[in-house]
């Protein structure tokens, strides 16, 4: 615990600006749209995570955060109108304890992976992490036809199961989930998981059999990429402060 509370409170802020800044870049990348949130785990509180109340990424302001515990309450920001699809946040919190920030977006070049057979796979070195795999969650097949949304904890229990060890889920019809130990990590594999989707359908298209990232290719990428992860995040967050002079 730490025993400054003025050092506490200043660092939570600086966590929460981050927080601003990965919903205005993802917006920004064309990775999250009106819809689609970003999340990160609280640093001092277990069972806690900050998100924004509902609304549009791009609009999200630090005002707008709030906090939330795992059960789906709101521990801070009473009277905010929370997202949806909460569960999905808080469920993979539960479930995987490894994991500091979530993405979760619709991005339409992503959307095919998941209702096809043919799985998204890393055909480049910046999407490496998904040579884990991306599995699919088909919320249909667990609880019947729905609206699509994972609104209930049952059903965000079900998408981390899904996703097991995997840095990015799926969902049939949907959009897809990323995670990653914190913010600068999930906005980056956010950003590649969207690309990579591109770029697979690119090559497909050509015809021919497509060279993807064998295994330890893509972990090794990963673990390069994530170590430098640094330098694209100052880039993205000049995005996020809105025009210069």
């Amino acid at each position: 615990m730490n025993s400054n509370p003025a050092d506490s409170c200043t660092k939570l802020l600086a966590l929460k600006r981050e927080l601003v800044a990965a919903n205005r870049i993802l917006a920004h990348q064309g990775v999250l749209d009106a819809f689609g949130h970003v999340s990160v785990r609280h640093p001092e509180r277990d069972g806690e995570f900050l998100i924004s109340r509902s609304c549009a990424p791009e609009l999200v302001d630090i005002d707008d955060i709030i906090t939330m515990r795992l059960d789906g309450s709101i521990a801070e920001g009473e009277g905010a109108k929370p997202y949806l699809e909460v569960s999905i946040h808080a469920e993979i919190y539960r479930a995987r304890p490894d994991v500091g920030a979530i993405a979760h977006s619709h991005a339409p070049s992503v959307i095919p992976f998941g209702i096809v057979e043919q799985p998204l796979r890393p055909v480049y070195h910046m999407a490496g992490f998904l040579a884990k795999g991306a599995p699919v969650f088909d919320i249909r097949a667990c609880f019947g036809c729905t609206d699509m949304l994972v609104r209930r904890a049952e059903q965000g229990a079900a998408l981390a199961q899904t996703l097991g060890p995997a840095a990015v889920a799926l969902m049939r019809g949907h959009g897809f989930v990323a995670t990653s130990e914190s913010i600068p990590g999930v906005v980056y594999r956010a950003i590649y998981t969207e690309r990579n989707a591109t770029i697979q359908q690119q090559a497909i298209a050509l015809g021919g059999p497509v060279t993807y990232l064998d295994e330890t290719e893509g972990l090794l990428a990963d673990e390069t990429n994530m170590g430098a992860v640094g330098k694209p995040w100052a880039l993205w967050s000049r995005y996020a402060e809105g025009p210069r002079d």
